[in-house]
């Protein structure tokens, strides 16, 4: 996977979701570019179709933005629902863009952040058979917990994804985005 380009904002692309052993974990059809440059990615997207690793498919029940960083070993899905935002932070690598999609190695572990700021670390169980099924080489195991703490100091913190500016301001720019592109 090299990154060849950067995806213009308006633009549609799929989300790639791989496991470490190179096979395909999840498919998002489409999700719309409101943000990229070398380093972060902002997308928006609303009743897609997702289709999982056994070719079962859903469709996203709500709007949501997602946020990439070519730095950080965690990528988050910012979801709108009825009763406020859910947060749902994968622990993966770094993401790269091929012109293809937006892909990135899911690590199993994952953040949930509810409306109320509390949090859990989920699939712990999971990575840890993983882990030993797919030989997570030991570097990346530290790097993981690392970023695991840094994601909960940001939800801590309310920085970054977590920040109630963020969720406004790209939520305006979807719905935006949205309208132009209906137009």
């Amino acid at each position: 996977m090299v990154k060849e380009s950067i995806p213009k904002e308006g633009q549609s692309v799929q989300i790639q979701s791989y496991k470490h052993n190179g096979k395909i974990h999840r498919v998002w059809s489409e999700t719309t570019i409101l943000k990229g440059t070398n380093h972060v990615i902002i997308g928006g997207n609303n009743r897609t179709l997702v289709t999982e690793s056994d070719g079962r498919t859903w469709i996203t029940r709500e709007p949501a933005i997602v946020y990439f960083h070519a730095e950080y070993w965690f990528n988050v899905i910012c979801m709108f629902r009825e009763d406020g935002v859910y947060y749902y932070c994968n622990l993966s690598s770094p993401f790269v863009y091929d012109t293809e999609a937006i892909k990135y190695i899911d690590y199993d572990l994952d953040i949930k952040v509810y409306p109320n700021g509390k949090y859990h670390l989920l699939d712990e169980d999971e990575y840890q058979q993983h882990m030993k099924q797919m030989n997570y080489p030991v570097e990346i195991d530290q790097i993981l917990r690392r970023n695991v703490d840094t994601l909960q100091q940001w939800i801590e913190r309310k920085k970054g994804p977590f920040a109630p500016d963020f969720i406004k301001v790209w939520q305006e720019r979807f719905h935006l985005q949205k309208r132009m592109m209906e137009e």
